[in-house]
């Protein structure tokens, strides 16, 4: 088997890569069959010369390659027919810019394996990037909270080589007496929290977060069951919750009385509670004044969050009233950072771990018959139609 770590061709440019030299290297040594080809690239963030220095061969030519490995979609022009290719397709919801893709992924006989369906039995996700957006988010977060007040002005995290660097950066400030909440205790969560214990930040429970003050910032990590609650009344715990969200309704509005800036790292289901509505943050009970939605889904749970940011432009403002976009400087503005691509500001690191997470869940599956069944859960296209995990996009595919 010979796989090919592929050229990053989407725009804006992606510096992130599947498996890093080192882990190329770890790769050959477990599984000697193997063969691994990296295509020549001037944007990856490990050089071309790293992965030569790591003894394999940097070609422009993939086309002895079974296995392309990518990041990001690849475009229509670049992708080579019969061969297998993971990459992050953003097809899996049915995303109108990307029909076209998977019409061409079809056409030319792909195999398309998406890495965010690669799961064990349970479903639950083996490889991802959740982690280091919820790194990133919670520092452009903490740097828009300066940028508001004109307290701070930390450097772009793009601009910073790692995550130590960052903390670094965030150790040198000096924050006021703000109480901050996170929402998520998955990897998006947990990156953020890692951040914030990083500042040496007191975490309070839910309890003395409500209903007392203090001296110093504070944070609270809270959970879907401490910001919703069943509309009869009754506590049936959180496995119910996510079997009847319909039966739901939010609570946060306790949460943003006492808030001064909230970090948005959970997963937010369909047919759950807003975490908070557009009426919501007109009342003068609303306190919360920066918003890092690293989950970013745009006109959704959380409602100040009416479109992505960007790296180069990561804050906006939303004034509650008109429920718009405004400067975020202005009074009444409440900040938003919401990038939506944000392991790219930490390609290094975001890179290192993905391909930890890869080589150890993925590559062993071509060399086991895949026994767990990973590879077949992620295929979502095989003799140019769907596989039978994936017939539900066929009305998407067929433009219907």
């Amino acid at each position: 088997m010979k796989f090919g770590i592929i050229k990053e061709r989407k725009n804006p440019p992606d510096r992130r890569v599947v498996l890093s030299p080192e882990a190329c290297q770890s790769v050959l040594q477990q599984f000697p069959e193997a063969k691994i080809k990296v295509e020549s690239s001037d944007i990856r963030v490990f050089s071309d010369q790293e992965y030569v220095d790591a003894g394999l061969e940097v070609n422009a030519d993939m086309g002895d390659c079974d296995v392309m490995l990518g990041v990001k979609e690849v475009p229509i022009e670049a992708l080579i027919p019969n061969k297998k290719y993971f990459f992050f397709s953003h097809t899996i919801k049915k995303q109108p810019y990307n029909r076209k893709l998977l019409l061409a992924i079809l056409e030319k006989n792909i195999e398309l394996y998406d890495h965010e369906v690669i799961t064990n039995p349970k479903g639950r996700r083996l490889v991802a990037f959740g982690r280091y957006a919820g790194i990133v988010g919670a520092y452009n977060g903490v740097r828009a909270y300066g940028l508001k007040f004109d307290l701070f002005n930390l450097p772009k995290a793009e601009h910073l080589p790692d995550q130590r660097a960052l903390i670094d950066a965030l150790n040198r400030i000096h924050l006021p007496n703000i109480k901050i909440l996170l929402t998520g205790k998955g990897k998006v969560g947990g990156g953020s929290k890692e951040m914030l214990d990083a500042m040496k930040l007191r975490e309070v429970s839910v309890e003395e977060y409500l209903h007392q003050t203090f001296d110093e910032p504070v944070y609270c990590n809270i959970d879907v069951m401490d910001y919703n609650t069943r509309k009869d009344g009754q506590d049936l715990g959180k496995r119910d919750f996510y079997a009847n969200a319909e039966d739901y309704h939010s609570t946060f509005m306790r949460f943003a009385k006492v808030t001064d800036f909230y970090i948005a790292g959970h997963f937010y289901g369909d047919g759950a509670p807003f975490l908070y509505t557009r009426e919501d943050v007109k009342s003068p009970d609303f306190n919360i004044k920066v918003v890092a939605d690293v989950s970013c889904d745009i006109d959704g749970p959380v409602a100040t969050t009416i479109k992505p940011s960007t790296i180069a432009d990561p804050v906006y403002g939303y004034d509650p009233q008109s429920e718009s976009e405004v400067d975020y400087k202005a009074e009444g503005a409440i900040a938003v950072m919401a990038v939506d691509n944000l392991p790219c500001e930490l390609p290094r690191d975001a890179s290192i771990g993905f391909g930890t997470m890869f080589s150890e869940h993925v590559i062993p599956a071509f060399y086991n018959n895949d026994k767990d069944g990973i590879l077949e859960r992620a295929l979502m296209t095989q003799n140019g139609k769907l596989t039978e995990r994936y017939t539900y996009l066929q009305d998407y595919v067929d433009g219907e």
